[in-house]
């Protein structure tokens, strides 16, 4: 037997799923689009052609992002607009870290992340920087905890 409150709780549920899965692929598009621009070249010209090891760092990225922005919804809490501001601002200040780090680790590394993600084959050196992305994605994701 459903209780009087099943359904106006099922669609609420629906519609807080609705909202933070917008508000999570906005936050996966932001973060994607600062990975670009920070990224030596043009990242998403470069997916678009084909290239093997930008494909490798730009799925990373979005790995990496996702883990954040999952993160960030998961530890809202409170009501409905303190959870979507927490969201917003945690997943907002995760991408920055996450882009910030991963930038630097690839100065420190001296990596020729430009000249790897031209390359028409796959290099060792796209590994590595997804690792670095996948890596820290998590640092911060456990941060934001």
């Amino acid at each position: 037997m459903l209780t009087p409150d099943f359904f106006p709780t099922l669609f609420g549920n629906i519609g807080l799923i609705a909202l933070y899965a917008v508000l999570g692929a906005v936050l996966m598009y932001v973060g994607y689009f600062a990975i670009d621009l920070t990224t030596p070249g043009d990242l998403r010209g470069l997916v678009r052609e084909g290239r093997p090891n930008a494909v490798v760092v730009s799925a990373s990225g979005l790995v990496s992002m996702a883990l954040i922005v999952v993160v960030a919804i998961y530890i809202s809490g409170g009501g409905l607009l303190a959870g979507v501001i927490n969201t917003a601002v945690y997943g907002l200040v995760g991408i920055l870290a996450q882009v910030l780090v991963v930038r630097g680790l690839e100065a420190v590394s001296r990596l020729d992340v430009g000249a790897c993600l031209h390359d028409e084959y796959f290099t060792p050196v796209s590994a590595m920087i997804a690792g670095m992305h996948v890596a820290m994605g998590l640092v911060v994701a456990v941060a934001i905890i």
